[in-house]
């Protein structure tokens, strides 16, 4: 593979203008600055979580509903760029109001993280969708990959720095108090988003589309209606798909849940972020690993053995007593994690029509989103059942199983269905 092109580097820059979103307003530090503000406006502990829980919830529902017809209408010619930068405006500008709502205001910071959610989401279902107008399909997997190597080496740089902001007010050596710090670190995380995305939409632009019609909406129905009856002709397709919604599942259930499963093995909250930083410097070179390995054996076969690989992470898990079994564990989680995310995107692009390619991407955020739901319940019954969070991890593995199974069923020659095709 040559040098990227100034389309395919800009496009994969977005995942490194984003990527800080994730970690410090999703992952790392809104939550904790969310519970802060709750508490000091006298809401329950367990009443915050509920709420945010259900922000959360809102925010994926929404989008997940969307998605399928935003994408449909975005599939005509000159609509997804606009809808990509739209959605990326939402997220950027909500993300920076975080930074100036008083702490006091808990009810308005949470409105502002669904919309920045929404935003963030919305906006990837585009961004997802471009990867078919920025290379051919012989590179779509190391673009791919690359993005997410530079998604997670983009977003340890806001991060630390941000950490370094809170830390060092919470050892009084720079005089502002620690919710001052973390309303820098919004500030810093919506700059970069909006810094690094400029170069997405200046250079990448829609090759492939459908020509617009006088009613875009009413067509954009009748054309989802039509994909959604003839789905037998998309069988590839979907049951990859299927097997996309089980083992990503697994994958994002052992990603939210590492925190928590740390915690319970004693490890402090330092240490935990130091975790999560160093997982993140191990997933970008492997990322690109992953997308070079599949020029040889392809993306299906490597994105099997990152299945693999997290079914050992689960045993794995079954035994572990001390904080060096966590270490090896996450780092086991960031040699395969972004591969297979990566490669997962990069397959589905090869499958789907392109010219309806913000269609099948929105079907696939759907996947992505509602497969966040069975794997925290099945760990936590488990984990209920047994009282003990290693049989939760454990469980895990049913998801992967079922999910590798089905993606071995997916047909390797399965080659993208032609719209005209199917509607006529």
């Amino acid at each position: 593979m040559g040098k990227m092109s100034t389309p395919e580097r800009s496009w994969a820059l977005y995942d490194w203008a984003n990527s800080a979103y994730s970690i410090v307003v999703v992952t790392a530090i809104f939550p904790l600055y969310f519970k802060s503000a709750a508490s000091n406006a006298g809401i329950a502990a367990h009443t915050s979580t509920a709420y945010w829980g259900y922000a959360n919830s809102l925010a994926t529902l929404l989008v997940s509903i969307l998605a399928p017809l935003l994408g449909t209408i975005a599939d005509f010619r000159g609509f997804k760029k606009r809808f990509f930068t739209f959605f990326a405006s939402l997220g950027v500008i909500f993300t920076l109001m975080l930074s100036v709502v008083p702490n006091n205001q808990w009810l308005i910071l949470l409105g502002c993280f669904v919309l920045t959610s929404i935003g963030f989401a919305g906006a990837n279902i585009f961004y997802d969708a471009f990867l078919v107008d920025v290379t051919d399909k012989e590179r779509m997997h190391r673009i791919s990959a690359n993005g997410y190597a530079l998604g997670y080496i983009g977003s340890t740089i806001p991060f630390v720095i941000s950490i370094a902001f809170i830390i060092l007010a919470q050892q009084k050596i720079i005089p502002i108090s620690v919710p001052v710090a973390s309303q820098i670190a919004f500030a810093i995380t919506a700059l970069w988003w909006g810094l690094f995305t400029i170069p997405m939409l200046k250079n990448v632009e829609q090759k492939y589309y459908v020509d617009r019609v006088r009613h875009p909406v009413a067509t954009s129905f009748k054309k989802l209606f039509l994909t959604l009856k003839n789905i037998k002709a998309y069988r590839a397709l979907f049951l990859f798909l299927l097997a996309y919604f089980f083992y990503i599942d697994g994958v994002h259930t052992v990603i939210t849940m590492s925190t928590a499963y740390g915690s319970d093995l004693g490890l402090d909250a330092t240490t935990l972020l130091i975790v999560l930083f160093v997982t993140q410097i191990i997933a970008a070179p492997f990322s690109m690993l992953f997308g070079k390995l599949s020029d040889r054996f392809n993306e299906k076969r490597m994105i099997a053995v990152g299945i693999l690989v997290y079914i050992f992470i689960c045993i794995y898990a079954y035994f572990l007593e001390s904080a060096l079994d966590f270490w090896i564990l996450a780092m086991l989680v960031g040699t395969s994690q972004g591969g297979v995310q990566a490669l997962s995107r990069s397959y589905f692009a090869k499958l789907i029509p392109k010219e309806s390619s913000n269609e099948f991407f929105g079907f696939y955020n759907i996947f992505g989103k509602f497969a966040a739901i069975l794997g925290p319940v099945l760990v936590g019954a488990t984990a209920q059942m047994t009282g003990n969070t290693s049989s939760g991890v454990f469980s895990l593995i049913i998801l992967f199983v079922i999910g590798g199974i089905l993606l071995l069923r997916v047909r390797e020659d399965g080659e993208p269905v032609s719209t005209t095709t199917i509607s006529s």
